[in-house]
């Protein structure tokens, strides 16, 4: 059912970023990255309600972190593996 989400619609661009003293491009592909990852590592029946809470998550958890530029893929799975696994202590049911 993830189908009926489209991760077209969560992804952003540098100009949306905020301020990041000139590493907003890259800023832009880790959020981006990191809807990809939650999207892909979804379970193909999770509910499409589910997975936008999940997606939503997404920008108020990363955008407000310094790290952002720094993270890693690896790190980019394990908090995506988490928030998965944990799903309903992020989202309201």
């Amino acid at each position: 059912m993830k189908e009926f989400v489209v991760i077209h619609d969560y992804l952003v661009s540098e100009a949306v970023v905020g301020d990041w003293e000139g590493q907003e491009e890259l800023v832009a592909e880790r959020i981006n990255e990191i809807y990809h990852t939650l999207y892909d590592m979804a379970e193909e029946d999770i509910e499409p309600e589910q997975l936008i809470a999940i997606l939503e998550l997404v920008w108020e958890t990363w955008i407000p972190q310094e790290a952002l530029p720094e993270l890693e893929m690896d790190d980019i799975y394990d908090w995506c593996r988490h928030v998965l696994e944990n799903r309903d202590q992020f989202i309201q049911q």
